[in-house]
């Protein structure tokens, strides 16, 4: 804002200037306060161009950056989960996470109905059950193939890692449920970009920007494995309802 008002101040100026060429200054010193004038117009208009794509060239580059933060999460929660199926808990043990999806083996089951008898007193009775058998085993490691899940919680372009905490919540009495959370702050995915652009973005409310300080998978307060990033980084359409 404060450099489109000094943009406005300049021009005002500029036109300033024009008319004192024009009306006031001797015909001798006129080509030179002219070359000046064309000086002044086109560095003022190198700043307006600049102060345009300013915002267009940090969008463009703040995706990129975002999407390869949000690859490496994807990563990190398809390992809580695959940990969550195994052990029914998440963890936030990073280098135990690791060494599960080295080491670790899925159940394969196989799910069947039975029909089985019970002497219910004096009757006897045919009963259906479910019953599930463990027909073998499959590592964990396979479905990791070409992901790059041993630098999962290393953050691409900064020298941190993403934040992991794991905990209990009891959303329904009686009820404990294992959760999971994992996080980065904006400002260092963007360390060197324009820092007013990075408070900006740090206060962006949702749609097709990702809301909040953090770039967030799961969540400590609610029974959720979901990102905080809008669905074209999925993959999907990118909204037309940008607001």
């Amino acid at each position: 804002m404060i450099s489109i008002l000094i943009i406005v101040v300049a021009l005002i100026a500029v036109g300033l200037l024009a008319y004192l060429i024009v009306n006031f200054i001797p015909s001798k010193l006129k080509p030179l306060v002219s070359v000046i004038l064309w000086i002044i117009i086109g560095y003022l208009g190198y700043n307006v161009y600049s102060s345009i794509m300013k915002p267009i060239n940090f969008n463009k580059q703040k995706k990129v950056k975002y999407a390869k933060v949000i690859e490496n999460l994807k990563i990190i929660r398809d390992a809580e989960l695959a940990y969550n199926e195994v052990n029914r808990k998440f963890t936030s043990n990073k280098n135990g996470l690791i060494t599960f999806i080295d080491t670790a083996q899925f159940a394969l089951t196989e799910v069947k109905n039975i029909v089985v008898t019970e002497q219910r007193g004096r009757i006897t009775v045919d009963v259906e059950k479910r019953v599930v058998d463990t027909i073998g085993f499959e590592s964990v490691k396979k479905s990791f193939e070409g992901r790059d899940y041993k630098n999962m919680f290393k953050i691409p372009g900064a020298d941190a890692e993403f934040e992991l905490k794991a905990d209990v919540i009891e959303k329904v009495q009686g009820v404990k449920t294992s959760v999971f959370e994992a996080r980065v702050a904006k400002d260092v995915i963007l360390k060197g970009m324009d820092k007013d652009l990075i408070n900006t973005e740090k206060e962006a409310l949702g749609g097709v920007n990702i809301p909040g300080e953090y770039i967030t998978v799961g969540s400590l307060n609610e029974v959720n494995s979901n990102g905080n990033w809008p669905p074209f980084y999925d993959g999907k359409k990118e909204s037309s309802d940008k607001k």
